[in-house]
């Protein structure tokens, strides 16, 4: 513009000028995102309201590194399910979203951090199109999505930190026999000393027998 007006100038030296003047530079504004949802983060009130995902590293007895994906029911605290693999791209937490869906377990909202696979675009367009909210924690605030870090926590502690693994189809076999004790077997507390799937068999029951007797009544 100023050039058009006459002004013979470059970029260096306008910078220079709107430094000296101590003018503010224009911030970029956050592309925006179809399926993030904003507002404060409510507690889950029944079975598949709301889950949370997130990732955790290890490594195979060669020194091989490998991550795993865990998704978590923050109301029925069953482990939807854990994944090892080398590379976890958005694309691939995508595939174990959609093989989830496919078995009838689609959430309302999954609760993440603000790591690059979550934020991509390919998350935000499946979560958009089946209808799904992605609320991101706070930049730096783990503590907003405390129950998959308590969660990630004890895996690391009862079988990572526990086991060697010699191949990632080992690891993903060890973590699938820690996961079955984990949801079928042992008991938690904060859900009356009974597994989480049993507990959420309960409540599915208990609403189904709900539903039939509203009907019976209307």
């Amino acid at each position: 513009m100023l050039r058009r007006e006459g002004w013979q100038i470059n970029h260096k030296r306008v910078y220079r000028i709107y430094v000296e003047m101590g003018l503010q530079l224009r911030q970029k504004s956050k592309k925006k995102r179809v399926s993030q949802v904003r507002m404060n983060l409510e507690q889950a009130q029944y079975i598949n309201q709301r889950w949370s995902m997130d990732f955790m590293s290890d490594a195979l007895q060669d020194g091989r590194r490998f991550r795993l994906l865990t998704i978590v029911d923050l109301f029925s605290r069953e482990c939807k399910m854990i994944l090892a693999d080398f590379s976890l791209t958005a694309q691939k937490v995508v595939d174990a979203l959609e093989q989830l869906r496919q078995k009838s377990q689609m959430p309302k909202a999954i609760t993440v951090d603000n790591g690059s696979e979550f934020a991509s675009k390919r998350l935000d367009a499946w979560a958009y199109y089946h209808g799904v909210g992605l609320d991101f924690i706070r930049p730096g605030k783990p503590v907003d999505n405390a129950f998959i870090e308590s969660f990630n926590g004890r895996l690391r502690d009862e079988c990572l930190n526990a086991n060697i693994f010699f191949s990632l189809e080992d690891a993903q076999l060890k973590v699938e026999a820690w996961l079955k004790d984990y949801n079928d077997v042992r008991p938690h507390s904060s859900l009356g000393n009974i597994p989480p799937r049993e507990y959420a068999q309960r409540f599915n029951n208990l609403a189904s027998e709900a539903n039939f007797f509203n009907l019976q009544m209307a």
